[in-house]
């Protein structure tokens, strides 16, 4: 599936909390790893020293897994990171993003919220908020939340989180979100008005009914699987779930169109991806499938 592994790295311990999700998937799916420092023009004095740094680190996960590529590119970051990946069939980006506590935009105007846009391959964001462990924990892929809508589009991730849970024995949560109710223009401005019970139960019933059918196609693997459906904002619910859940990683699809019936797209995938605490895992709808 992932043959291919492309770390970005800039020096900092912060970038190399990527590395420990590397490691695991590079074990899991034999992949090769590609170990990435792009020297900008303005640092061009200090080559060598990103060449030295990068085969050290290189030269430190050898000892783990079997194939580690160091290699220093001359240039912009994001445009060096998505031009090495499309010409050299690397399956998926690891950025690590030195990010802020809260809520705040942590990919906004960064390296990783460029190459978020612009790659066409599943790119995997980890929130950089404190260095890196010296020894860190085995199996930290182990429980997967994958938010689905109900859309074709919307299960472009499902391939991906099927081969990881056979993989990395990992549990995975399929969760579906109803809203609860509709923003309207009134006289007064814009207001939120709930769904009648009844008819909040009817839509409930029927993404429940969907979420089992998935649930049916991944059942029986090495991993655990179970449903989770909850009413309110998409995103909030999302995000509230995964941290109270302690998820290892969330899994979205982007790329999409808007409406109720494909919620995961767009805007609420950005909030999730700016907002949450936990590694998402974004693959696009029109990509590559596992």
């Amino acid at each position: 599936m992932w043959e291919k592994i492309l770390v970005s790295l800039d020096g900092s311990d912060l970038a190399e909390l990527a590395l420990p999700y590397a490691e695991e998937l590079a074990i899991a799916f034999n992949s090769e790893v590609v170990l990435l420092y792009v020297s900008e023009a303005a640092e061009s004095q200090y080559r060598h020293m990103h060449q030295l740094y990068i085969e050290d680190v290189a030269g430190q996960m050898k000892n783990r897994i079997n194939k580690v590529t160091p290699l220093v590119l001359d240039g912009t970051p994001a445009r060096e990171i998505i031009d090495y990946a499309e010409k050299n069939e690397v399956g998926l980006i690891i950025i690590a993003s030195h990010g802020r506590s809260g809520v705040t935009p942590w990919v906004a105007g960064s390296v990783a919220n460029k190459v978020l846009h612009a790659a066409k391959m599943p790119l995997l964001l980890i929130r950089a908020t404190q260095p890196r462990q010296k020894e860190p924990p085995k199996h930290i892929l182990n429980r997967i939340l994958l938010p689905l809508d109900g859309s074709e589009a919307g299960e472009a991730a499902v391939p991906y989180i099927r081969r990881l849970m056979d993989r990395l024995d990992s549990e995975v949560i399929l969760f579906g979100v109803v809203p609860s109710g509709k923003h309207i223009r009134t006289v007064g401005g814009l207001d939120y008005v709930l769904y009648p019970e009844q008819d909040l139960e009817t839509v409930k019933a029927e993404a429940r009914e969907y979420l089992d059918k998935v649930y049916q196609q991944l059942k029986g693997g090495k991993g655990k699987v179970r449903v989770e459906l909850r009413a309110g904002d998409i995103a909030r619910e999302i995000i509230n779930f995964a941290q109270g859940t302690k998820t290892s990683l969330i899994a979205i699809s982007s790329h999409g169109h808007s409406g109720i019936k494909r919620w995961v797209f767009g805007s609420i995938a950005n909030k999730v991806v700016q907002a949450s605490k936990a590694p998402v895992l974004v693959v696009k709808a029109t990509g590559k499938k596992a």
